[in-house]
């Protein structure tokens, strides 16, 4: 039986200290949805995650991030946790990456402590968004406009604030992947 996102592919973002269902559920949810879904990381091999207060499992890596471009994907989905955005954020091609995908209006999707990289690429301003509430001054002085809602979506822009809201999370990924490129943004 087809899917919505048959013949889609999907990055999803990530590396030591993601927030364990951060990356698990949407990973579920998109190959559910059946998308080809990959674990990009700057690690080979396995990352580890972060499970609510202590390390959780390592989910495999499918691809380094130095071979990953925003050609071969259709959407990227950055999970959240403290860490992982933190890191992410400190690297460049993460960055670049992150930023390549938006240039080209295809979906970008960061829950929870996710739009930290958002901020990062420089691609906040001026669009709705949400997220952790402990990052919400880094999003408003980055010039998004943040609200406190389960999901916001914003011309292909989606964001989440925490575990909580993921299965809304997915299924607007999902809506915003199968409506293809998103023009006219802002940033």
């Amino acid at each position: 039986m087809p899917g919505p996102l048959d013949g889609k592919r999907i990055l999803i973002l990530a590396t030591n200290g993601f927030e364990q269902s951060e990356l698990e559920v949407p990973r579920e949810r998109l190959k559910q949805a059946r998308a080809v879904v990959e674990v990009v990381s700057p690690e080979r091999g396995e990352i580890n995650g972060w499970d609510k207060k202590d390390w959780g499992r390592p989910v495999k890596v499918d691809r380094p991030l130095a071979e990953a471009r925003e050609a071969d994907y259709d959407a990227i989905v950055v999970p959240g946790g403290q860490i992982n955005p933190d890191l992410l954020r400190a690297e460049p091609a993460a960055v670049k990456l992150v930023k390549a995908f938006h240039d080209v209006g295809k979906t970008v999707a960061a829950v929870c402590h996710g739009p930290r990289l958002l901020v990062e690429a420089g691609i906040a301003k001026g669009r709705r968004m949400t997220s952790y509430h402990s990052i919400r001054t880094d999003a408003v002085n980055a010039g998004a406009q943040w609200e406190d809602a389960a999901v916001v979506t914003d011309n292909g822009l989606v964001t989440a604030r925490k575990p909580d809201d993921l299965e809304a999370f997915c299924a607007i990924i999902v809506e915003e992947v199968r409506e293809g490129r998103h023009q006219g943004r802002t940033a």
